[in-house]
């Protein structure tokens, strides 16, 4: 099965920050890195942002 994928107004939705803070923390190495869906298209797996997302301090 193929798993699902986010793309960016979804992670933005799903995170609450946004699309620039998102590829500052990739840059970091803070927030999972996208995968590449075609010549200009890049997705996230959903495993990966609700990792992410839960490994986050509860507010």
């Amino acid at each position: 099965m193929t798993p699902e994928i986010y793309r960016l107004a979804a992670v933005v939705a799903a995170c609450g920050i946004s699309r620039s803070t998102i590829y500052e923390m990739i840059g970091r190495g803070e927030f999972p890195r996208p995968v590449k869906l075609g010549a200009r298209a890049v997705g996230w797996r959903r495993g990966d942002i609700e990792a992410w997302l839960a490994s986050r301090p509860a507010a």
